[in-house]
């Protein structure tokens, strides 16, 4: 069993520290083309001004680019740190994000408020996976989804290489995040089986799964009677 495996058993990990600061120095300009697609994506599914949540936002970035599209986010954050970042990275790009401190398997939340959830590169991480979620189900307003974009396991060499050129990242940076898709993050991703077994325990009645490059873009939906999936 992998260390993130094993470690996400005891408790869900949060970046904090020198580690949070350098995750927003130094992903920032690689990341950001990413999460401009990431949000074309949601925009191409909910209608502008819709309730939107982001579950692990990190630094922000991807809550931030929807709010430029005219969405109303919200961020929910497990790391003090990155809230912190967040806001800040929020205020420099002159938009507002509901940025939260809060666990996605016990989310300080109400019920039936979001259009769309999004989860990027975050739930391999989450320690209770089925309670996180059962709470983005809670969460939903019927008729709305869920995203959840991650690693892929069973990426292959090839993919992860593809993905690094493709991130334009030179030196040290590129041989670290390489380094971290080949090993931990790897390990720690779910396979499509491992989806689809989680998937199966919740109350989400249709989903979807596609692969892209070295991750999947997991598709979960809410039906518009709020029933639970044994009942449909």
């Amino acid at each position: 069993m992998s260390y993130m495996k094993t470690a996400r058993r005891k408790k869900d990990l949060g970046i904090t520290g020198w580690m949070a600061k350098w995750y927003d120095n130094n992903t920032r300009k690689s990341r950001l083309s990413e999460m401009r697609e990431y949000a074309d994506i949601v925009s191409g599914y909910v209608e502008n001004g819709a309730e939107l949540l982001e579950v692990a936002p990190g630094p922000g970035y991807l809550a931030i680019e929807l709010a430029k599209q005219g969405y109303s986010v919200t961020g929910l954050e497990i790391s003090a740190d990155f809230v912190e970042i967040e806001k800040r990275n929020a205020r420099e790009a002159g938009v507002n994000v509901d940025f939260r401190q809060g666990n996605a398997s016990a989310m300080p939340l109400a019920d039936g408020v979001y259009d769309f959830i999004i989860c990027s590169a975050a739930f391999k991480n989450f320690s209770e996976p089925l309670k996180a979620l059962q709470e983005m189900y809670r969460v939903i307003k019927p008729g709305g989804a869920a995203l959840i974009l991650d690693m892929n396991h069973e990426a292959t060499s090839e993919d992860i290489e593809n993905e690094i050129q493709k991130s334009g990242m030179k030196g040290f940076d590129r041989w670290f995040v390489k380094l971290s898709f080949q090993t931990f993050l790897k390990n720690g991703a779910y396979t499509r089986e491992g989806f689809e077994d989680l998937i199966a325990q919740t109350d989400f009645p249709k989903h979807k799964i596609e692969k892209h490059g070295i991750g999947f873009q997991v598709w979960l939906y809410k039906p518009e009677q709020d029933s639970p999936k044994s009942m449909i």
